[in-house]
């Protein structure tokens, strides 16, 4: 393995314009500046190109996800150097998305500047955001409170959706893998008129083929049937004003267990142990440009996510409506370009645990909470050279009362090929475990709150360096960043004091992010493209412990070093080749007391290779995920009892071990192929 990592430590870079090579050359240096000059909105909400933001913004088009083909979101994110996407259940593959080491929760995720994703829905909501809705995602890493709010404390992620009047006319994509997951995605653009353009997309995935590989009786992946269909419409107006609305509706039937389950027969009992989700959702999003002299803005969205599932012979039953809107003002007095606005957010969230039962315990009291916000932001440019960007938020949350969340940021830029951003801002995080936590939400353990829990505060600086450059055998482009948070009140579950219990409390203490990633860009003058890079994150909370002594705790799932490659290959007649994987190092794994199973995971790569044949309207794809064929040792802790009926035990179970799912760090496939088709008519 050491020798694969020094020869194939490649990661992919984070200012990727990700456009297929053509067969007769690579045109490197149009390829960056298109790249570099491309219009950027999440850093500082308005239209940028991403050479002249002050903030550093990485896009990832959705023809890099091509490069390595995946039914969601979830699993083509992690091709992203720094983000992670980690299952953190092996029998129902809950997940969520890490930005530099923090956990999901630190993570927001938006779908066209709009805070879709959240809450209740990180858990199950990221399967369901199909990769053909997607025209680019652009990440920011690194609390963006000031403009977002509240959950984007560790960066945020944006999926900016197709312009329906710009999409292709009709586009498929069809693919199935060895074990028998089949994809299906579809999306068909038409007029209404001559000022309307609609975009509908349908996209269905399917695997329902039981394995157990490493023979526990338990499925190595979660069976899957979920079906996704989104519209969008955009409205062409006078003076390019801007009018806009989506929807998209999710409906997904998942679940895991032991290879005799059920679901008609076994759902809830304790004869045969399964975990089954049912996922339905809905959601609607819009923007509208007031029809004034001065560019003034407003955004909705709603989303409706509901959840019934099963976890084992525990029922979880959760309702979540999301509203959320905005309206701001921007506007350029002359060297000041100001954005300022106002917004709100109210979140409905009902369930059947004691996280929503009144104080005395006797009724039903569901959670509201309407958080309104103003926020203002100045970007200064002195001149070409020299910018500046001040930022300032203020929320107002009725437990917490008043959120100040300031941010500054500045660019230097000498010349064409030296960029440096440096910047400096504060994040916050209101906290719904029961929505956030899956461990809360199994039942496995008793849940414990110790105290009245504070918003949790976060403050980050970075230094991000960007070379561009070209050479005679091609273009060069380098980003480097480094970054130091650090969180005050952070809320931790304490899983290690009572194995039955999570005991919540805000940290005594601190807690830290720092680290430093490297990526580089390198386009040749002959077909061959290069992205490497790589990523080192130290993520820890330091707290006093039983003998009043400061110690030191790595976060769990967070491995020091980790990264993501590609290499792509455009031979004569439009054929193609990509190698594509990721890796990563140790991690520290949630252990039970005198646990048997190593506390940190094996260092580990996974390399796919795909070779992409190319028609007129047509590409057929094949190829191999996880070549190397790595698979961790079997991760469930006692599969063969998962109710704990025998767990007192004292001759066969001395140490009480208990039925545990969440020992997870790496995939349970192992190699697998792959093949697929894709037809566009322009």
């Amino acid at each position: 393995m050491n020798k694969q990592l020094t020869s194939l430590l490649i990661i992919s870079s984070s200012f990727i314009h990700a456009q297929e090579i053509t067969n007769d050359s690579i045109q490197n240096k149009e390829e960056q500046n298109e790249s570099l000059g491309e219009v950027v909105l999440t850093g500082t909400m308005k239209p940028v190109s991403r050479k002249d933001s002050p903030v550093p913004v990485e896009v990832y088009t959705s023809k890099y996800f091509k490069t390595n083909p995946n039914p969601s979101l979830f699993e083509s994110i992690g091709m992203i150097n720094g983000i992670q996407p980690q299952i953190n259940c092996n029998v129902c593959a809950t997940g969520d998305i890490h930005i530099n080491g923090m956990e999901g929760p630190y993570t927001m995720i938006l779908i066209d500047g709009m805070p879709i994703v959240s809450a209740l829905s990180t858990v199950y909501g990221l399967n369901g955001i199909p990769n053909s809705l997607i025209d680019r995602i652009e990440v920011v890493k690194g609390p963006a409170s000031s403009l977002y709010g509240t959950e984007a404390m560790g960066g945020l992620i944006n999926i900016i959706t197709k312009d329906a009047s710009k999409a292709n006319t009709f586009h498929a994509d069809l693919y199935t893998t060895s074990w028998l997951e089949n994809n299906i995605d579809l999306a068909y653009k038409f007029k209404v008129g001559e000022n309307a353009s609609s975009l509908l997309g349908v996209n269905y995935f399917k695997y329902g083929n039981k394995q157990d590989k490493n023979d526990d009786n338990f499925t190595d992946v979660t069976l899957q049937d979920r079906i996704s269909v989104f519209n969008k419409w955009n409205f062409k107006r006078n003076n390019n004003k801007i009018a806009n609305v989506a929807a998209r509706y999710v409906y997904e039937d998942r679940w895991g267990g032991e290879m005799q389950y059920n679901k008609k027969i076994h759902r809830g009992s304790d004869e045969v142990y399964g975990e089954s989700i049912y996922t339905n959702r809905a959601e609607v999003l819009g923007m509208y440009q007031f029809p004034t002299t001065e560019n003034i803005y407003t955004q909705f969205s709603y989303n409706y996510h509901q959840q019934d599932s099963y976890y084992g012979t525990d029922s979880y039953q959760a309702k979540q409506h999301v509203a959320f809107g905005q309206i701001y003002w921007d506007k350029v007095i002359e060297k000041h370009s100001l954005l300022t606005g106002a917004t709100f957010r109210y979140t409905h969230y009902d369930d059947n645990t004691p996280g929503t039962l009144s104080n005395d315990g006797s009724s039903n009291s569901p959670m509201e909470s309407p958080l309104p916000g103003i926020f203002i932001q100045d970007e200064i440019t002195f001149n070409p050279t020299h910018k500046l960007l001040l930022g300032y938020r203020f929320d107002y949350d009725r437990h917490h009362k008043g959120i100040h969340s300031p941010r500054v940021a500045y660019k230097f830029s000498p010349n064409k090929t030296h960029t440096i951003r440096a910047s400096f801002g504060t994040g916050f995080r209101v906290v719904n475990l029961f929505t956030e936590d899956h461990a809360a939400l199994t039942g496995s353990r008793d849940v414990i709150i110790k105290n009245d829990l504070n918003p949790e505060k976060s403050y980050n600086g970075n230094i991000n360096y960007v070379y561009n450059n070209t050479f005679s055998f091609g273009n060069v482009n380098i980003d480097a960043t480094a970054f130091y948070s650090y969180f005050t009140n952070k809320i931790i579950g304490d899983f290690e004091t009572n194995q039955d219990q999570i005991i919540y409390d805000n940290l005594d203490g601190h807690a830290v992010s720092q680290g430093i990633s490297l990526n580089a860009d390198i386009v040749f003058n002959f077909p061959l493209k290069i992205n490497l890079g790589v990523s080192y994150i130290d993520v820890f909370r330091k707290e006093m412990n039983e003998e009043n002594i400061e110690e030191k705790i790595q976060q769990l799932h967070s491995p020091k070093w980790s990264g993501n490659y590609t290499i792509s290959y455009a031979f004569p007649k439009k054929w193609t080749v990509d190698f594509t994987g990721t890796w990563y190092g140790k991690m520290r794994l949630p252990i039970l007391e005198n646990d048997y199973r190593p506390e940190y995971s094996n260092t580990y790569m996974l390399s796919n290779i795909q070779v992409t044949k190319s028609f007129n309207k047509f590409e057929v794809y094949g190829g191999l995920k996880n070549i190397f064929n790595f698979v961790p040792d079997n991760p469930l802790m006692r599969p063969f009892d998962p109710f704990d009926n025998d767990v007192d035990d004292p001759v066969n179970n001395p140490n009480g071990y208990t039925f545990d799912t969440g020992y997870n760090y790496a995939p349970l496939q192992g190699i697998r192929g792959f093949l697929g088709v894709r037809y566009t008519i322009r």
